[in-house]
């Protein structure tokens, strides 16, 4: 199979550059940056995703694109930003679908994101597929714009268009939040967080990849909407926990009423992150698993073993 891969160099690029080339498919690995050298893949370099002419050459005797290009980087919270994130979210994206469709190509697989359902779920009330999207910043708002257009572009063209929306995404290379606590596991610091009960969908790259290469391919995945995640939820004090022994470090937690510990969070203007740490967001995979007939391959335990084979330098999506 021919494979267009937008953002080759990028976290989750990276993985399935080299998945799909160990799989035997020949991938056009598009990025502003050389990608490191795979066989099987032809890098090529993409100065501005809003030009047609370069992706209408990418695009020539493609079968399937997987589009994980993408500003994901949070900004400094000003009123511009949702024109940068949809110039290069929802644009950018448009761009290299028309082109796609105008090379004849049949699948366009979009990794877009759970904040298009929401920052937040009630206990025991996950997220589904299907729900009326709910997203509350710039970068969800963005990625629904996107997912909107491709819809509308699939039914007026006929390209099949498949839509994933992970969670966090985890593994070795990995940065940002996931990062940070992995970093404050290593050190060995005690962290109040022994009392939080919430429950957060998390999936590691390696699952993600799976299911991925199942959306190239599988016909039950045209024109339909995905959540990922690993199928097992943890509270923040079980990932805590968890991420310790996979390193082999003692996990040193206070218990603090999360009350105090969203208060004191307000107070020095860490809202955001005291609701990725104490809050829950769940995402039902049910859906996922029966369309596509999908398992996510590895565990839980697995995948953070594997987040300590390397150093962390990139930046996690959500």
């Amino acid at each position: 199979m021919q494979i267009l891969l937008t953002g080759a160099n990028g976290f989750v690029g990276k993985a399935l550059l080299e998945s799909f080339c160990r799989d035997g498919h020949q991938v056009v690995a598009a990025a502003r940056q050389p990608v490191a050298s795979v066989e099987g893949a032809r890098y090529l370099p993409i100065r501005d995703i809003d030009d047609p002419q370069a992706w209408r050459r990418a695009a020539q005797e493609i079968d399937v694109v997987v589009h994980t290009a993408a500003r994901v980087h949070m900004m400094c919270g000003s009123v511009d930003d949702l024109a940068l994130y949809r110039q290069v979210n929802v644009a950018g994206t448009l761009t290299v679908a028309r082109e796609a469709v105008a090379a004849g190509v049949r699948r366009f697989v979009f990794i877009s994101s759970i904040k298009v359902n929401g920052e937040g779920t009630p206990p025991g009330r996950p997220f589904l597929a299907d729900d009326t999207p709910w997203p509350t910043d710039a970068y969800g708002v963005s990625k629904l714009e996107a997912e909107q257009a491709l819809s509308k572009l699939a039914s007026a063209t006929g390209m099949e268009v498949v839509i994933v929306r992970p969670p966090l995404i985890y593994g070795p290379g990995v940065k940002g939040n996931f990062s940070t606590l992995a970093k404050l596991v290593e050190t060995g610091i005690p962290l109040p967080l022994g009392a939080v009960k919430n429950k957060r969908s998390l999936v590691g790259i390696d699952n993600l990849v799976s299911l991925i290469t199942r959306c190239i391919e599988h016909p039950a995945a045209a024109n339909r909407v995905f959540l990922a995640s690993d199928g097992d939820d943890l509270s923040t004090a079980e990932l805590l926990q968890m991420l310790a022994v996979a390193r082999g470090r003692p996990c040193r937690l206070i218990s603090v009423p999360t009350g105090l510990l969203h208060v004191g969070a307000t107070l020095v203007g860490k809202k955001a992150l005291a609701q990725r740490l104490l809050g829950s967001l769940q995402a039902d995979i049910t859906k996922t698993r029966e369309l596509l007939d999908w398992e996510p391959p590895y565990t839980v335990d697995q995948g953070l073993r594997r987040c300590f084979e390397t150093h962390m330098p990139e930046r996690e999506q959500q």
